[in-house]
Protein backbone atom coordinates (compact mmCIF):
# COMPACT_ATOMS: atom_id res chain seq x y z
CA UNK A 1 0.00 0.00 0.00
CA UNK A 2 2.52 2.61 -0.17
CA UNK A 3 4.76 4.14 1.43
CA UNK A 4 1.59 5.84 3.42
CA UNK A 5 -1.81 7.60 3.07
CA UNK A 6 -0.38 10.77 3.21
CA UNK A 7 -3.90 12.27 2.02
CA UNK A 8 -4.96 10.40 5.37
CA UNK A 9 -3.03 10.41 8.30
CA UNK A 10 0.02 13.23 8.59
CA UNK A 11 1.74 12.17 5.34
CA UNK A 12 3.26 8.65 7.58
CA UNK A 13 1.96 5.42 6.87
CA UNK A 14 -1.08 4.84 9.75
CA UNK A 15 -0.96 1.35 11.41
CA UNK A 16 -4.14 0.40 10.19
CA UNK A 17 -3.22 0.87 6.05
CA UNK A 18 -0.03 1.47 5.50
CA UNK A 19 -0.67 1.96 3.25
CA UNK A 20 -12.29 1.93 -23.74
CA UNK A 21 -9.19 0.72 -25.03
CA UNK A 22 -8.12 -2.84 -25.37
CA UNK A 23 -4.58 -3.47 -25.40
CA UNK A 24 -3.99 -6.26 -27.81
CA UNK A 25 -0.35 -5.83 -27.79
CA UNK A 26 2.36 -5.32 -25.53
CA UNK A 27 2.45 -0.92 -24.43
CA UNK A 28 6.19 0.63 -24.62
CA UNK A 29 7.59 2.01 -21.67
CA UNK A 30 7.62 5.38 -22.85
CA UNK A 31 3.99 5.53 -24.19
CA UNK A 32 1.75 6.56 -21.21
CA UNK A 33 -0.78 4.07 -20.27
CA UNK A 34 -4.21 3.65 -21.17
CA UNK A 35 -6.96 4.49 -18.46
CA UNK A 36 -8.66 1.25 -19.09
CA UNK A 37 -8.44 -2.47 -18.65
CA UNK A 38 -10.91 -4.45 -20.28
CA UNK A 39 -11.07 -7.74 -18.76
CA UNK A 40 -12.61 -10.99 -20.73
CA UNK A 41 -15.42 -13.03 -19.42
CA UNK A 42 -14.86 -16.62 -18.81
CA UNK A 43 -18.07 -19.02 -18.67
CA UNK A 44 -17.02 -20.61 -15.36
CA UNK A 45 -15.40 -20.53 -12.26
CA UNK A 46 -11.85 -22.17 -12.28
CA UNK A 47 -8.83 -22.83 -9.86
CA UNK A 48 -6.25 -20.20 -9.90
CA UNK A 49 -3.20 -20.43 -12.11
CA UNK A 50 -0.19 -18.64 -12.30
CA UNK A 51 0.83 -19.42 -15.57
CA UNK A 52 -0.39 -17.03 -18.01
CA UNK A 53 0.37 -19.18 -20.74
CA UNK A 54 -2.55 -21.32 -19.76
CA UNK A 55 -5.88 -21.42 -21.73
CA UNK A 56 -7.77 -19.46 -19.34
CA UNK A 57 -5.17 -16.64 -19.17
CA UNK A 58 -3.47 -16.70 -22.86
CA UNK A 59 -5.92 -14.74 -25.18
CA UNK A 60 -6.89 -11.88 -22.40
CA UNK A 61 -6.12 -8.52 -23.20
CA UNK A 62 -3.18 -7.41 -20.83
CA UNK A 63 -2.34 -3.86 -19.44
CA UNK A 64 1.36 -2.99 -17.76
CA UNK A 65 2.78 -0.99 -15.09
CA UNK A 66 5.49 0.45 -16.67
CA UNK A 67 6.70 2.93 -14.14
CA UNK A 68 6.84 4.71 -10.49
CA UNK A 69 3.56 6.92 -8.70
CA UNK A 70 5.04 10.06 -10.78
CA UNK A 71 5.08 8.23 -13.98
CA UNK A 72 9.33 7.67 -14.41
CA UNK A 73 9.88 5.10 -16.28
CA UNK A 74 11.33 1.82 -14.30
CA UNK A 75 11.86 -0.62 -17.44
CA UNK A 76 13.42 -3.24 -15.45
CA UNK A 77 10.16 -4.01 -13.26
CA UNK A 78 7.62 -3.54 -16.03
CA UNK A 79 4.86 -5.50 -14.79
CA UNK A 80 1.95 -7.31 -16.69
CA UNK A 81 -1.54 -7.83 -15.33
CA UNK A 82 -4.44 -10.26 -16.90
CA UNK A 83 -8.18 -9.99 -16.14
CA UNK A 84 -11.27 -12.02 -16.33
CA UNK A 85 -14.48 -12.27 -14.79
CA UNK A 86 -17.52 -14.79 -14.22
CA UNK A 87 -20.79 -13.82 -13.01
CA UNK A 88 -18.98 -14.16 -9.20
CA UNK A 89 -15.49 -13.44 -9.63
CA UNK A 90 -12.72 -11.44 -11.35
CA UNK A 91 -9.75 -12.27 -11.56
CA UNK A 92 -6.73 -11.02 -11.97
CA UNK A 93 -2.67 -11.98 -12.63
CA UNK A 94 0.48 -10.36 -12.02
CA UNK A 95 3.87 -10.83 -13.99
CA UNK A 96 6.12 -9.68 -11.96
CA UNK A 97 10.16 -8.92 -12.50
CA UNK A 98 12.03 -8.33 -10.03
CA UNK A 99 15.48 -7.48 -8.98
CA UNK A 100 15.98 -8.74 -5.25
CA UNK A 101 12.67 -9.58 -3.40
CA UNK A 102 11.52 -8.33 0.34
CA UNK A 103 9.87 -11.02 1.85
CA UNK A 104 8.45 -11.40 5.24
CA UNK A 105 10.06 -14.05 7.17
CA UNK A 106 7.69 -16.84 8.60
CA UNK A 107 4.80 -16.31 6.33
CA UNK A 108 1.38 -16.92 7.61
CA UNK A 109 -0.54 -18.27 3.95
CA UNK A 110 -3.81 -19.47 6.40
CA UNK A 111 -4.69 -16.21 7.05
CA UNK A 112 -4.64 -12.03 6.12
CA UNK A 113 -1.47 -10.39 7.37
CA UNK A 114 -1.85 -7.12 8.06
CA UNK A 115 0.84 -4.71 7.15
CA UNK A 116 1.90 -6.07 4.09
CA UNK A 117 2.71 -3.94 2.25
CA UNK A 118 5.86 -3.27 4.03
CA UNK A 119 7.07 -6.55 1.85
CA UNK A 120 7.05 -6.93 -1.79
CA UNK A 121 3.31 -6.90 -2.90
CA UNK A 122 1.21 -6.54 -6.02
CA UNK A 123 -2.01 -4.66 -4.95
CA UNK A 124 -5.24 -3.78 -6.85
CA UNK A 125 -7.49 -1.04 -5.73
CA UNK A 126 -11.01 -1.28 -6.74
CA UNK A 127 -14.35 1.15 -6.34
CA UNK A 128 -17.76 0.72 -7.69
CA UNK A 129 -19.34 4.25 -6.40
CA UNK A 130 -18.42 6.25 -9.14
CA UNK A 131 -19.61 9.42 -6.85
CA UNK A 132 -17.68 9.04 -3.53
CA UNK A 133 -14.65 7.94 -5.38
CA UNK A 134 -13.41 7.71 -1.25
CA UNK A 135 -14.29 4.67 -0.77
CA UNK A 136 -12.91 1.39 -2.22
CA UNK A 137 -11.42 -1.85 -1.34
CA UNK A 138 -7.66 -3.03 -1.14
CA UNK A 139 -6.74 -6.53 -2.26
CA UNK A 140 -2.96 -7.47 -1.92
CA UNK A 141 -0.71 -10.63 -2.54
CA UNK A 142 2.65 -11.03 -1.92
CA UNK A 143 4.96 -13.74 -3.44
CA UNK A 144 4.79 -15.73 -0.90
CA UNK A 145 1.02 -16.34 -1.08
CA UNK A 146 0.18 -13.67 1.66
CA UNK A 147 -2.50 -11.73 1.68
CA UNK A 148 -4.67 -9.03 2.71
CA UNK A 149 -7.76 -7.17 1.98
CA UNK A 150 -9.09 -3.67 3.15
CA UNK A 151 -11.97 -1.94 2.95
CA UNK A 152 -11.01 2.17 2.58
CA UNK A 153 -12.95 4.48 3.17
CA UNK A 154 -10.64 7.89 3.19
CA UNK A 155 -12.72 9.88 5.13
CA UNK A 156 -12.80 7.58 8.14
CA UNK A 157 -9.06 8.69 9.42
CA UNK A 158 -7.58 6.47 11.82
CA UNK A 159 -10.11 3.51 11.26
CA UNK A 160 -8.52 0.48 13.06
CA UNK A 161 -10.59 -2.31 11.65
CA UNK A 162 -9.89 -1.43 7.94
CA UNK A 163 -8.02 -4.66 7.17
CA UNK A 164 -10.26 -6.79 9.54
CA UNK A 165 -13.11 -6.78 6.39
CA UNK A 166 -13.09 -10.34 4.72
CA UNK A 167 -13.67 -10.59 1.09
CA UNK A 168 -13.25 -13.90 0.50
CA UNK A 169 -10.58 -13.41 -1.76
CA UNK A 170 -8.15 -15.99 -3.16
CA UNK A 171 -4.70 -15.91 -3.88
CA UNK A 172 -2.07 -18.23 -5.20
CA UNK A 173 1.56 -17.31 -6.30
CA UNK A 174 4.73 -18.64 -7.37
CA UNK A 175 8.34 -17.60 -7.41
CA UNK A 176 10.71 -18.06 -10.64
CA UNK A 177 14.16 -17.55 -9.39
CA UNK A 178 15.31 -18.27 -12.66
CA UNK A 179 14.31 -15.61 -14.34
CA UNK A 180 13.74 -13.21 -11.48
CA UNK A 181 9.93 -13.37 -12.34
CA UNK A 182 7.20 -14.01 -9.38
CA UNK A 183 3.17 -14.47 -10.48
CA UNK A 184 0.65 -14.02 -8.53
CA UNK A 185 -2.76 -14.33 -9.24
CA UNK A 186 -5.76 -12.84 -6.98
CA UNK A 187 -10.04 -14.51 -7.20
CA UNK A 188 -12.24 -11.55 -5.45
CA UNK A 189 -16.07 -12.64 -5.17
CA UNK A 190 -17.77 -9.74 -7.43
CA UNK A 191 -20.13 -9.37 -4.46
CA UNK A 192 -17.41 -7.59 -2.40
CA UNK A 193 -16.28 -5.31 -4.90
CA UNK A 194 -19.73 -4.35 -5.97
CA UNK A 195 -23.86 -4.47 -5.11
CA UNK A 196 -24.49 -4.29 -8.75
CA UNK A 197 -24.06 -7.69 -10.33
CA UNK A 198 -21.29 -8.63 -13.07
CA UNK A 199 -22.31 -7.94 -16.79
CA UNK A 200 -20.84 -7.20 -19.99
CA UNK A 201 -20.45 -3.49 -19.68
CA UNK A 202 -20.06 -3.06 -16.00
CA UNK A 203 -17.82 -0.30 -15.19
CA UNK A 204 -15.25 -0.13 -11.87
CA UNK A 205 -12.97 2.23 -10.67
CA UNK A 206 -9.24 0.71 -10.48
CA UNK A 207 -5.52 0.94 -9.67
CA UNK A 208 -2.83 -1.72 -9.79
CA UNK A 209 0.50 -0.89 -7.77
CA UNK A 210 3.33 -2.96 -6.65
CA UNK A 211 5.87 -2.06 -3.64
CA UNK A 212 9.05 -4.27 -4.82
CA UNK A 213 12.72 -4.33 -2.95
CA UNK A 214 14.24 -3.56 0.03
CA UNK A 215 13.94 -0.45 1.78
CA UNK A 216 16.95 1.39 0.05
CA UNK A 217 16.10 0.51 -3.33
CA UNK A 218 12.32 -0.09 -2.93
CA UNK A 219 10.29 0.77 -5.80
CA UNK A 220 6.61 2.40 -6.10
CA UNK A 221 4.77 1.41 -8.84
CA UNK A 222 1.57 2.02 -10.22
CA UNK A 223 -0.12 1.50 -13.54
CA UNK A 224 -1.97 5.05 -13.26
CA UNK A 225 0.38 7.26 -11.72
CA UNK A 226 -1.04 8.85 -8.50
CA UNK A 227 1.88 11.96 -8.85
CA UNK A 228 1.84 11.20 -5.73
CA UNK A 229 4.52 9.46 -3.20
CA UNK A 230 1.02 7.94 -1.73
CA UNK A 231 -1.59 4.44 -4.10
CA UNK A 232 -4.31 6.18 -2.31
CA UNK A 233 -5.01 9.30 -4.53
CA UNK A 234 -8.21 7.86 -6.17
CA UNK A 235 -8.34 11.13 -8.70
CA UNK A 236 -6.08 9.21 -10.57
CA UNK A 237 -7.63 5.73 -10.74
CA UNK A 238 -8.47 3.89 -14.28
CA UNK A 239 -11.65 2.02 -15.25
CA UNK A 240 -11.89 -1.33 -15.47
CA UNK A 241 -14.70 -2.41 -18.03
CA UNK A 242 -16.29 -6.10 -18.07
CA UNK A 243 -15.64 -7.34 -21.69
CA UNK A 244 -17.39 -10.00 -23.60
CA UNK A 245 -16.14 -13.58 -24.05
CA UNK A 246 -13.02 -14.37 -25.93
CA UNK A 247 -14.03 -18.02 -27.31
CA UNK A 248 -10.29 -19.03 -27.59
CA UNK A 249 -9.76 -18.17 -23.97
CA UNK A 250 -11.72 -20.86 -22.37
Amino acid sequence: MMVGMRSVLSLRIPVIFASLIPMASAQNITTPPSSTIVATEATQDVSLSTDPSSAFWQHTRPVFITGDTYGNPVPSHRTEIRSRWTRDSLYLLFVSPYEQLNLKPSPDTSAETNQLWNWDVAEAFIGSDFTNIRRYKEFELSPQGEWVDLDIDLDKQGDKNAWKWNSGMKVSARIDEAHKIWYGAMRIPFSAISTRPAAPGERLRINLFRCQGPTETRHYLAWQPSMSKSFHVPEHFGTLVLGGPNPAAD
